[in-house]
């Protein structure tokens, strides 16, 4: 198998496209403000490390969000078809609180075993939950996970009793850090975004008070990234620079039934878009969840439609503690304000995925790009 790491510089911001460098000030319409963190990567957020691996004869792939300690987490799920390891566990009323890494993954079933390599890499080094047992017995590395389709885009599947998921996860989290690939890297380099090529997106925000919220995503949704008849983002109005082109979001119009360049035939479980947000604020399990259901809104805000019978959409949220809310008064406004920073930077993180997807070597197709 052709089997390499992606992880090297990131790609940020670029330039206009020609499209967007032609068009002017007067047809434009007003531009998001806001900071974005050094790298505009999830990975501004203190705490978070990312690794990402993929298999371009399978054409599929891992991407591992790596909490440097244990971190509270939550999941909320709106896709009709998702396919998911422990996602119970993040139930508010049960027993662990915090987790010890996400992962998100190609090859829907099979790449469950993704998140088994990094239990196993975790226990054998001492890491995850234990309750003080004996000696010898390994501690319970708490790693959930969720996977999208990928199966049927032209990789080579016959992988028979050997899927790549496992020995892919390793190799992302061995390589773990602050930098990554955008694109067609990790857990997106097999999927596809309506009918453009999908990817692994990332983005940050650095609020006002010093919070930082990150987001990143597999984009690979039945629904439309760019509005009908052009190539116009649905997220433009939380765009910050030219982060995705800067086309702005004067070309954004539709009605409820044009999909634009949605998946011609949506079929069931074949399509799922995956992310998790992660701030430094200290949450609990519960401020974790409406952050998380929160930033839902952010798939919608750049995809229709989302969160179909067809979809297995998945968003995690992750607390690595490092900041404190100090006036416990303001306590659930502050949860409000990080749950909607949340969703613009998803928007953001899905739109800057499809913006940097490359076809694989040797083949043809739409990306955004060649609109």
């Amino acid at each position: 198998m052709n089997r390499r790491t992606l992880l090297g510089s990131a790609l940020i911001g670029g330039a206009a496209t020609a499209a967007g460098a032609a068009a002017s000030a007067q047809t434009r319409a007003p531009r998001a403000s806001g900071r974005t963190g050094p790298l505009n990567l999830i990975t501004d957020v203190e705490g978070i490390k990312i690794g990402q691996a993929h298999d371009a004869g399978v054409r599929t792939g891992v991407t591992v969000i790596l909490a440097e300690k244990p971190a509270v987490a939550a999941v909320d799920v709106r896709g009709g078809g998702p396919a998911g390891r422990e996602t119970d566990v993040l139930k508010p009323e049960n027993l662990v609180q915090e987790v010890d890494a996400i992962v998100l993954s190609g090859g829907s079933v099979y790449g469950l075993a993704s998140g088994d390599g990094i239990a196993a890499w975790m226990g054998m080094r001492g890491r995850g939950y234990g309750m003080g047992g004996a000696p010898g017995v390994p501690p319970s590395p708490i790693v959930p996970t969720a996977c999208l389709y990928d199966l049927a885009n032209g990789g080579d599947k016959k992988w028979q009793m050997d899927p790549p998921y496992r020995h892919l996860a390793v190799e992302a989290l061995e390589a773990a850090g602050d930098r990554f690939d955008l694109g067609t890297a990790g857990a997106g380099y097999g999927a596809e975004a309506g009918a453009l090529k999908g990817g692994i997106g990332s983005a940050s925000a650095l609020m006002a008070n010093g919070w930082t919220v990150g987001a990143i995503v597999a984009v690979n949704s039945v629904g439309a990234v760019v509005a009908p008849n052009g190539k116009t983002f649905w997220a433009a109005p939380f765009e910050i620079g030219d982060e995705f082109g800067g086309l702005g979001s004067a070309g954004l119009a539709a009605s409820a039934e044009d999909w634009g360049l949605s998946k011609g035939r949506a079929r069931p479980r074949e399509n799922t878009t995956l992310a998790c947000i992660a701030t430094d604020v200290a949450l609990t399990r519960v401020e974790c969840q409406r952050v998380a259901i929160m930033a839902q809104d952010g798939m919608a805000r750049a995809i229709r439609p989302s969160h179909a019978p067809f979809d297995g959409d998945t968003l995690f949220c992750l607390s690595t503690g490092k900041k404190e809310i100090t006036d416990p008064a303001m306590r659930q406004v502050a949860v409000a304000q990080l749950g909607n920073v949340a969703a613009d930077v998803l928007a953001r993180a899905i739109a800057r995925g499809v913006y940097h997807a490359t076809n694989y070597e040797g083949a043809t197709g739409q990306t955004w790009r060649e609109l």
